[in-house]
């Protein structure tokens, strides 16, 4: 009988052993806010400054681990109203259309602004010209031909570049000559800097922070200076005129959660509005929503060496 008891007592010991085991794996494998894996979508033409916000990120959060996926702005959208995506960025923010479609999936999605992005126009090193009026562009796109302009290129015909563009020229489609499109941003960059006469519409964000194949090709292209609509001067896509909201194509650039609990989407959200992030941002050549600040120690005279 006393055998009994202590071997049952052993079975009821190693059964709980192996339950509290398999608890602990369990909670170690939850996902926290700054644990787990997660897949981002982000839009293709702001992704150099995602890669840097991730890198930076897994480095701090040994446990954290990021698949970034790029994507048209049309895909990524819509993956995301299919609830195929839960974390993405957007060079815009959702409509109220949008909106009410995760309303009524009872889903409330987390909003969450970090940068002011441009879109560049670049051209040919060869064109000594490096002004051009934004209202040239647009006409172009409703179809009225300029001797200036050869042709337009664009990134992808789904990308958030040619809507925006669409929605300045007030057109629902662009012409059907003189419009060109490719896959990714740098295939619009290597293009232009091969042929005259060509401009190229891309995400700053691919010419401040180019990869390293891309660096010879970026020398061979020039960026213009854009004059606005009601505007008598011209501007470039630099954080100065940027901050001073005078560059004419400006875009502000969101990390939309809709995961619905606190995940790592929430703590990568809350990290790149964050001091380190907008540090990121700051540093990419794009505009952080938030200056990061800066200490300054002051002194009253130069240390010498032995002091």
């Amino acid at each position: 009988m006393l055998k009994n008891s202590r071997f049952l007592g052993l079975v009821v010991f190693v059964f709980l052993f192996a339950m509290c085991n398999q608890k602990s794996k369990n909670e170690s494998d939850k996902e926290t806010i700054l644990k787990g894996n997660l897949d981002i979508t982000v839009d293709e033409t702001v992704k150099p400054i995602v890669d840097d916000q991730v890198a930076v990120f897994e480095g701090t959060y040994y446990g954290a681990k990021i698949a970034v996926k790029p994507k048209s702005e049309a895909e990524l959208i819509n993956d995301l109203l299919n609830q195929k995506a839960k974390v993405v960025v957007t060079a815009r923010n959702l409509t109220q259309e949008e909106l009410s479609r995760f309303e009524k999936s009872k889903i409330k999605p987390r909003v969450t602004p970090f940068a002011t992005d441009a879109i560049a126009f670049v051209t040919n090193k060869s064109n000594n010209d490096t002004l051009i009026a934004l209202k040239t562009v647009l006409d172009f796109m409703q179809g009225k031909p300029d001797t200036g302009i050869k042709g337009l290129v664009f990134d992808n015909p789904n990308s958030s570049t040619v809507r925006y563009m669409k929605e300045l020229a007030k057109v629902k489609d662009v012409p059907k000559t003189g419009v060109f499109s490719f896959k990714t941003n740098d295939e619009v960059i290597k293009f232009v800097s091969e042929n005259d006469g060509m401009i190229g519409v891309v995400g700053v964000n691919w010419l401040s922070q180019p990869s390293p194949n891309m660096i010879d090709i970026i020398k061979k292209i020039n960026v213009l200076s854009v004059k606005g609509l009601n505007d008598t001067k011209y501007y470039n896509p630099t954080q100065n005129d940027l901050a001073e909201v005078k560059y004419p194509l400006a875009r502000d650039l969101f990390i939309i959660n809709c995961q619905g609990y606190s995940g790592l989407g929430m703590g990568l959200s809350s990290f790149i509005a964050g001091d380190i992030g907008q540090r990121i941002v700051l540093k990419s050549g794009l505009l952080p929503v938030r200056t990061p600040g800066r200490k300054l120690q002051i002194r009253n005279g130069i240390l010498k060496d032995n002091e």
